[in-house]
């Protein structure tokens, strides 16, 4: 059973740290539509150049190279046969000029001697292991080359029966230098590629940006009115799709904003009728109940009201964040309960200034009045605005905490968010956050009450 144990958890060692770089490269990769579009055509591009440079040019080097240095030590070995063959001047000059004029070879013949210790090999030369290997096939003597001295030159030396000869050959004759002119045309026209499909993917991912800004304007309750749908067919029928949704959307706002609009024009009428009729009826104690039912249908109606516009009609302004805190503290002073707050990051904020001042004023109210303490934490960066309510009240149970923003839903045993009693304070709390493009949460604070957070974007 342990070796059982074992094996498995060797099995999934690997796994574990296959997933581990799956993760850790992931995190490195740009996330952006641009930047990923652009590694989708420069990585196959490098790595197909990477290929033929490793395999193509790797091949053309060598058997160049191996060509033109099995032509130079033939040369050599042939001047060698010469000089051993034949009788020569003193000086060899005849063989010299022979070298010189028809093989392009300076040689010279210099007396007998030891020769020098070989050198270090280059760490990455081909030329040095090709010229060797050569030699030591064609000629059978011992030898000493020199493929670095000179950056021209290589120059071979071999040992005779009683002499040295010496050979200085320019290194184009042995080695294949001009292999780095298509290296460079290679590169040079994939950069050149590289640049055309930056211009032609930068014009088909622009659209795509635009729609992009275009539906996050309009989740923040803002109007794109400058856009318009441009690109590729797929991407303009994408936008034309966000153009329709948007007009639905706003034609069916604006249908039930004039539906309730025309409804609660109605019933004002009636409870105008009716507190005109109470107002002739004189001090009747007997209708005190009446108009404390007609004043709560008043208050019920502009809460529906309110509810069903969801202030969509506000434009985007600009707020600072100590201002709506310290209208918070006055009323909190006033009312004798404890008040404090603290901003991190930027005090302007853009929002629509009517809504997102009643979304703070609701959260902070029904603190106050079920709470004696009430702490505001706000944090605005360049991406999100979050602002964290901590009171000390009796709190809302979990099992409730998402019923609460239903309409119309009551708490009874526990805390009431809703001013007016009609069950819709936090539902449009959180239709004016989401309004916004982002949300109200609700879970425990460390004061032991209720936590209260409004995230929407910056």
């Amino acid at each position: 059973m342990a070796t059982m144990d074992s094996l498995r958890r060797e099995d999934r060692a690997p796994a574990a740290g296959w997933r581990w770089f799956v993760r850790w490269l992931r995190r490195r990769l740009p996330t952006g539509l641009y930047a990923r579009s652009l590694l989708i055509i420069i990585i196959p591009m490098v790595l197909l150049q990477s290929v033929v440079a490793a395999v193509f040019m790797e091949r053309h080097w060598q058997m160049v190279t191996e060509r033109l240095s099995l032509a130079v030590t033939r040369d050599i070995a042939a001047i060698i046969e010469i000089v051993e063959t034949y009788p020569q001047n003193s000086d060899y000059s005849e063989i010299t000029r022979i070298a010189r004029d028809q093989l392009n070879l300076q040689i010279s013949i210099e007396p007998d001697g030891d020769l020098p210790p070989p050198r270090v090999k280059p760490f990455f030369s081909i030329l040095d292991g090709i010229l060797t290997d050569e030699i030591t096939n064609e000629i059978h003597r011992p030898f000493w080359i020199d493929t670095v001295g000179n950056s021209n030159l290589v120059e071979i030396r071999i040992k005779l029966e009683n002499k040295i000869l010496r050979v200085l050959a320019k290194r184009s004759q042995t080695y294949a230098s001009n292999t780095h002119i298509f290296i460079v045309w290679m590169v040079g026209t994939s950069l050149v590629l590289i640049g055309i499909s930056i211009l032609f993917l930068r014009g088909q991912i622009r659209p795509i940006l635009t729609l992009a800004r275009a539906a996050e304007s309009f989740g923040k309750g803002q109007k794109p009115d400058n856009f318009y749908p441009r690109g590729a067919d797929e991407v303009r029928r994408a936008g034309l799709a966000f153009i329709l949704m948007r007009e639905r959307i706003e034609r069916q706002i604006e249908q039930r904003t004039a539906m309730l609009s025309g409804v609660s024009h109605d019933l004002r009428t009636i409870l105008t009728r009716f507190k005109l009729q109470l107002a002739l009826a004189g001090d009747n104690p007997d209708l005190h109940g009446l108009n404390d039912d007609v004043n709560d249908m008043q208050t019920m109606l502009e809460a529906y009201m309110a509810f069903a516009r969801g202030e969509v009609e506000e434009d985007v302004g600009e707020l600072k964040l100590s201002e709506i805190f310290a209208k918070l503290e006055s009323d909190f002073v006033l009312h004798g309960k404890k008040f404090a707050y603290s901003i991190e990051g930027d005090d302007d904020i853009s929002v629509r200034p009517n809504a997102f001042m009643r979304l703070v004023t609701n959260l902070a109210s029904n603190a106050r009045r079920y709470a004696d303490r009430l702490d505001i934490e706000a944090k605005h960066n360049a991406k999100w605005l979050t602002v964290i309510f901590d009171d000390d009240g009796p709190g809302i149970p979990e099992k409730n905490r998402e019923d609460v923003f239903k309409p119309f839903f009551r708490l009874d045993t526990a805390r009431n968010l809703d001013a007016s009693g009609t069950g819709l304070g936090l539902a449009i709390a959180r239709d004016i956050a989401r309004s916004h493009g982002g949300n109200v949460t609700l879970g425990d604070s460390p004061l032991g009450g209720l936590r209260a957070t409004i995230r929407i974007p910056a």
